[in-house]
């Protein structure tokens, strides 16, 4: 039986039009996630969905607001099924520690804020209390692949 956090998961993937269960791609020599003791290291995530960056250009110039939500929203989603790879379900996530959105942003665009709250918005939809977190969004000047937004996060595992 599905557990209530991967039912919450799916039907957030499903609303938004993707899927997250097949193989999730990196671009470089590095691992998507590290694992020591009971905090989990989550790389970097753009809204890559299969081969394709469906989001991308500078936010505020090419990108509005709404669609770089949904970028923050498919980062973290890449980023939960990452979690949910490596421990089997999500409810085996305690709780996310932080955040860490990053916007590629035009010269004038200062909601980097506002884009990040779409990542917060399925971090708490998705982990309820356990999603809550602290958060740091930052706006820069390029992404790889032209990426819109990209996502890290730290999460602690239970024990058991």
């Amino acid at each position: 039986m599905q557990s209530q956090r991967d039912a919450k998961f799916k039907e957030i993937a499903e609303q938004l039009g993707y899927r997250f269960d097949g193989e999730i791609k990196i671009g470089g020599n590095y691992v998507s996630l590290v694992k020591h003791e009971d905090q989990i290291f989550v790389s970097g995530q753009i809204p890559r969905v299969g081969n394709d960056v469906v989001i991308v250009g500078r936010v505020g110039e090419a990108v509005g607001l709404a669609d770089a939500q949904l970028a923050a929203k498919i980062c973290t989603l890449r980023a939960l099924a990452l979690l949910y790879q490596s421990l089997g379900s999500l409810d085996k996530i305690s709780k996310i520690l932080r955040i860490t959105v990053f916007v590629q942003s035009a010269h004038d665009f200062t909601q980097q804020s506002e884009v990040s709250d779409g990542a917060s918005e399925v971090l708490y939809h998705v982990l309820g209390e356990a999603g809550q977190h602290t958060r740091t969004s930052v706006g820069v000047y390029q992404l790889p692949k032209n990426a819109s937004v990209e996502l890290d996060l730290i999460a602690v595992s239970d024990k058991g």
